[in-house]
């Protein structure tokens, strides 16, 4: 079982529910996704990292971008084709960069263009460009084990434990609406401020480039019960 399938597959059966609210304060963005919708970005991801790049377990795929919608999907979409999660670029299969950005050492870099309504960037390798074709559902071909990497070194079912470990801790539960300015860093930004989100089955609210004085009012505007500072 992979990450994805431990900690958003089980969230569907409420797919309608919000997953992540994400703002963009320097471009004075807000977008919404739900839980359905993050899993059909997921399968798309998986779908062409596997089929056309022939991305396998275990194998290095590099997240070189920030807390933001689109990074959702490519994380859970690495982790449901199996792959593990790293941050650095070099030995990488795929590489997955913001506009500018570069991934020397990588064998294939993908950029994420980050545009709030999701168009693409133009770039040789445009992330949403080519995924939009592939399916919005993902099975594995044969099932992952618990011991394949998934981040970093760290194997699916250590990086699943410690997703509901932190969950517990800092007390996520499926009410939670959690507003948040961690940047997701490895593996511990990663950890408190997505994964174990998903862990608890709660929703995030991402605040990017956050501004102090508008965080107030945005907590109640997202009735958000909870906060992660970075």
């Amino acid at each position: 079982m992979t990450v994805t399938e431990a900690l958003l597959v089980p969230l569907l059966t409420a797919s309608a529910r919000p997953l992540i609210t994400h703002y963009d304060d320097a471009a004075g963005t807000r977008v919404e996704l739900s839980r359905a919708t993050v899993a059909n970005w997921a399968a798309k991801t998986a779908n062409w990292l596997r089929d056309e790049h022939d991305v396998a377990p275990g194998d290095p795929v590099a997240v070189l971008l920030p807390a933001h919608w689109q990074t959702v999907g490519v994380l859970l979409g690495a982790w449901w084709c199996g792959a593990s999660v790293v941050d650095a670029p070099a030995g990488a299969k795929v590489a997955f960069v913001p506009p500018g950005g570069e991934a020397p050492g990588a064998d294939l870099t993908a950029v994420a263009s980050l545009h709030p309504m999701g168009l693409g960037c133009g770039a040789p390798v445009d992330y949403l460009d080519e995924v939009r074709v592939f399916g919005d559902d993902f099975t594995p071909w044969q099932p992952v084990p618990g011991s394949t990497p998934a981040l970093g070194w760290s194997t699916v079912d250590e990086v699943v434990a410690e997703a509901r470990t932190r969950a517990a801790t800092l007390g996520i539960g499926p009410q939670s609406r959690v507003l948040s300015t961690v940047e997701w860093t490895h593996p511990d930004g990663l950890l408190n401020g997505l994964l174990a989100v998903l862990a608890g089955g709660g929703s995030l609210v991402q605040c990017s480039n956050a501004a102090p004085d508008l965080l107030p009012a945005r907590r109640d505007s997202e009735q958000t019960t909870l906060d992660l500072a970075g």
